[in-house]
């Protein structure tokens, strides 16, 4: 079970194990691996049997190692169980800043959604824990990092390559849409690959079940039940969730058509400067193909971000038949797609080995939530010894950088870390962007008038340049002429001392 609930305080532990929790059992509701519930409306019970159970492990029972990425709520590190020597992808997750925010409902969504699917092309869930502070899903490891990975290193991608995997996102849509489910934040961060190079769709943080689903949703686990809700990322988001109207597995469609686009240009269609004007396009249609486009290429993306989601393929009357069957996917083997040798992976050009045996690039479990504030004594601010220098880990995504800032970039520059954060000062409190580089340059922005409103001297010495984390959402750049301050809202206080002293020790 994975029990989640309200609750503040001392409380917070009781009320997550006691208000809203799932019931474990042998009483299974029908799970959709297999079927089990056919039309109608969404499958719920009071219990259910999962097939990942909740185990009574702790923090201390794995080495962590380097972190795969971050959101609003959750971080997910690459965890390698002791006793076994197994590798997951280990999603943390803050019960305090869940409750606070009401999230409870979509990660319990996400759980059981994710314990019912089958599937060679999505993560799989193995078990689940939990400590005072976090929560925890044990997911399947994609040791080949992201689509969107390959996308930058590669600058953009071949046809044959975006038809590989293009086809292999095909293939796992179709079987989530055969469930009723809209996954509704397709895009290449969410594209993950394994070792050989296989796409395996992942985070189910905002699916959405329809009514006539096949997957079992207990009472107490939903997404919005408002139509029209925005979820998702702004370059992706289909014109129709603009305009309120209800979702629809078109949703996806066309969010594959703009990652089809991502990975044949090395950027989204609809990209601009503010997230307004990326909506305005999107309402607009502004779309601008690239002339090395194939004639194949440029009408499957046409028509996947058509305006009317039904006549997308893959919505209308002949299902996923259309889609297989236009002539980009030709000489595309449907049935043995897993069996195809995929593209050849473009390496990181740092990267360590990915046993992490030797503890390199790992995260001391101190940092994990609320758990950081409580067992580090903010004074210095040090990491654990086992934190090897080395590796800085991308937590900014091309999507999440606005090309308003690519005019703090020299040429060939590209940026590691990116975050709004308030820098506090005696009197006010000031937004700032954040930007750290592989320059390496670190300097902050005044959002509003896109001026540099400081640039932070680099120094490779600690004594020069350094770190202090005080709380998870609260740090502090330290030079030999002044201390200044600093708060991350979405809590990545960490990440950000990890990447600049990862590049100090570069």
């Amino acid at each position: 079970m994975l029990a989640v609930a309200g609750g503040e305080g001392a409380q917070m532990e009781k009320d997550f194990d006691s208000k809203l929790r799932i019931q474990s059992n042998s009483s299974n509701g029908g799970t959709a691996g297999g079927g089990g519930g056919g039309a109608g409306a969404v499958q719920r019970s009071k219990s259910f049997a999962f097939r990942a159970p909740q185990e009574n492990f702790t923090i201390q029972d794995f080495e962590l190692g380097k972190i795969y990425g971050v959101g609003s709520y959750s971080k997910v590190v690459r965890a390698r169980k002791k006793d076994t020597g197994i590798v997951y992808a280990l999603k943390i997750m803050d019960k305090k800043f869940i409750t606070k925010e009401n999230k409870t409902a979509y990660v319990k969504l996400e759980r059981i959604v994710l314990d019912q699917l089958d599937h060679p092309g999505i993560v799989r869930l193995f078990f689940t824990f939990q400590d005072t502070f976090s929560l925890y899903m044990a997911l399947e490891s994609c040791e080949g990092g992201e689509l969107f990975d390959q996308i930058t290193r590669k600058g953009r991608l071949s046809e044959n390559e975006a038809r590989f995997y293009a086809a292999e996102v095909v293939d796992a849509l179709e079987y989530i849409h055969s469930l009723g489910l809209i996954h509704r934040d397709i895009k290449p961060e969410n594209l993950l690959l394994t070792a050989d190079g296989h796409i395996k769709i992942a985070d189910f943080g905002s699916v959405k079940p329809m009514q006539d689903s096949l997957i079992t949703v207990l009472p107490n686990a939903a997404s919005d039940d408002k139509a029209c809700t925005f979820v998702g990322t702004a370059a992706y988001v289909p014109p129709e969730v603009l305009n309120s109207s209800p979702a629809t597995f078109g949703n996806d469609l066309w969010a594959l058509g703009c990652t089809l686009y991502q990975m044949l240009s090395g950027t989204s269609p609809f990209k601009d400067a503010s997230e307004w004007l990326i909506f305005q396009r999107i309402i607009a249609r502004d779309i601008r193909f690239p002339n090395y486009f194939s004639d194949e290429a440029r009408d499957l993306i046409d028509r996947l971000l058509d305006t009317e989601p039904s006549r997308r393929p893959g919505a209308g009357r002949d299902g996923y038949a259309s889609l297989k069957m236009h002539p980009f996917f030709n000489g595309v083997d449907w049935k043995n797609l897993r069996s195809q040798t995929p593209p050849k992976l473009a390496m990181e050009a740092m990267a360590h080995s990915s046993e992490g045996d030797d503890g390199q690039d790992s995260w001391n479990p101190a940092h994990i939530g609320d758990g950081s504030a409580r067992q580090n004594d903010g004074n210095s601010g040090a990491t654990s010894s086992s934190e090897a220098p080395g590796s800085v880990t991308r937590l900014a995504s091309i999507d999440s950088f606005d090309s308003k800032w690519q005019q703090f970039l020299e040429q060939g520059e590209s940026v590691l870390m990116i975050s709004m954060v308030k820098k506090i000062q005696k009197l006010t409190n000031k937004k700032v962007q954040l930007i750290l580089t592989n320059k390496p340059k670190l300097i902050y922005v005044d959002p509003a008038k896109l001026m540099v409103k400081g640039n932070i001297i680099w120094s490779d010495n600690p004594n020069d340049l350094s770190i202090q984390v005080t709380s998870p959402s609260h740090f502090k750049i330290c030079t030999p002429k002044k201390v200044m301050s600093f708060e991350d809202s979405k809590q990545r206080a960490w990440q950000w001392k990890k990447a600049i002293e990862g590049l100090q020790n570069r």
